[in-house]
């Protein structure tokens, strides 16, 4: 008993949340077994270092009390706005997007920043009045959401654009908004649709969409995506072809399956009962996230912890339902499990925020 209370303790003033913890390694170990089927130990290599950076990243930012968050959450989106701002107009350009600021040394991508920020400043701005939050106070919440997000949307980056939005709207979500308001906000979104079909959206991502519904539209081109990854996912069966078995993936049918189209090869390699077992350890992390909400003791901690769990959610839903034929292909990685380095310091900054919120909680309370 006394060993358990001390092993308790360390953790709370480590910072760490071990449930969280224990559910990020299981993800990591998923992530290193599927990349060394499709890239061998070369590519599990840098998935390690760039994993390692980030549980630093994650371990350092839950050393910092949530008050030090609200605090500088005003400035930081402030900084993160004009940066989004430089991004158009004397942004690096690669890959057909306008995405980076060239540092010389390295390249950095502001938008990623955003992801992060966003519940920061819609918790710090919403907590300081009663909630749920009058009309006024939502119509500004919304026009700081929506400025960066368009921003982004015109690099392009609409993957991130959707993060970032969603991530502002489920602090307003959480804040207790009535129905009323929540259906009157996705009638003007379906409303924007034709704005954002033919003024925002460029030609390849018009289709995508239409390939969405008809993949033989473009067989060999946008199509082309889909039609594998469903062929892959389906050939998995119950209990999947085993490690290095998938067609699909081994004999390069399925393009990028080590970033967008991870879960694929994952699907074809270890069939359903992989599949059940990877969504079961998102469920257990996501829960824990939300018990952290419900556990933080002011307005402020209990919106960002929210948002944090939901927007991880939003990168689970969205890249299976692409890969799967059931959402466009808008490149968002699946969270944890695909190769990447901004998106993994994104998420593992975003877990050192909730074990923040949790442990300097737990820790003041033994004060």
């Amino acid at each position: 008993m006394i060993n358990k209370t001390r092993h308790k303790s360390l953790f709370i003033r480590l910072h760490i949340d071990p449930f969280l913890l224990i559910g990020i390694f299981m993800l990591i170990a998923i992530s290193c077994t599927v990349l060394y089927s499709v890239g061998g130990n070369a590519l599990v290599f840098k998935q390690l270092i760039r994993v390692s950076f980030a549980l630093v990243v994650m371990f350092l930012v839950a050393q910092l009390p949530p008050d030090f968050y609200f605090r500088w959450a005003p400035y930081v989106f402030g900084m993160s706005v004009l940066l989004l701002i430089a991004v158009l107009i004397i942004g690096h350009t690669g890959k057909g997007a306008q995405r980076w600021i060239d540092l010389g040394f390295t390249k950095f991508q502001p938008a990623e920043i955003m992801k992060l920020i966003m519940p920061f400043m819609i918790a710090y701005y919403i907590s300081q009045c009663t909630l749920p939050p009058s009309f006024k106070k939502i119509m500004v919440a919304i026009c700081l959401i929506i400025i960066p997000t368009l921003l982004i949307a015109l690099q392009p980056d609409l993957g991130t654009a959707i993060l970032v939005f969603a991530s502002g709207i489920f602090v307003l979500f959480f804040s207790g908004v009535s129905w009323l308001y929540i259906g009157s906000s996705l009638i003007a979104v379906f409303s924007f649709i034709p704005i954002l079909w033919y003024y925002l959206m460029h030609d390849y991502q018009r289709l995508r969409v239409l390939t969405l519904f008809n993949p033989q539209l473009d067989p060999y081109g946008a199509g082309y995506h889909i039609i594998q990854s469903k062929i892959a996912i389906g050939s998995g069966g119950l209990f999947g072809k085993g490690m290095f078995g998938g067609t699909q993936s081994q004999l390069e049918f399925l393009p990028e399956p080590h970033t967008d189209f991870i879960f694929s090869v994952f699907s074809e390699e270890f069939g359903f009962i992989g599949i059940i077992t990877l969504l079961f350890i998102y469920l257990f992390i996501i829960s824990r996230g939300l018990w952290i909400a419900n556990k933080a003791q002011d307005s402020f901690t209990k919106l960002v912890a929210g948002s944090i769990t939901l927007t991880f959610f939003v990168y689970i839903f969205v890249n299976i339902g692409m890969v799967s034929g059931l959402l466009p292909v808008v490149g968002i990685p699946l969270a944890l499990v695909s190769y990447g380095g901004s998106s993994i310091v994104t998420l593992l900054a975003g877990f050192g925020i909730l074990m923040s919120i949790n442990t300097h909680r737990r820790f003041n309370a033994k004060s």
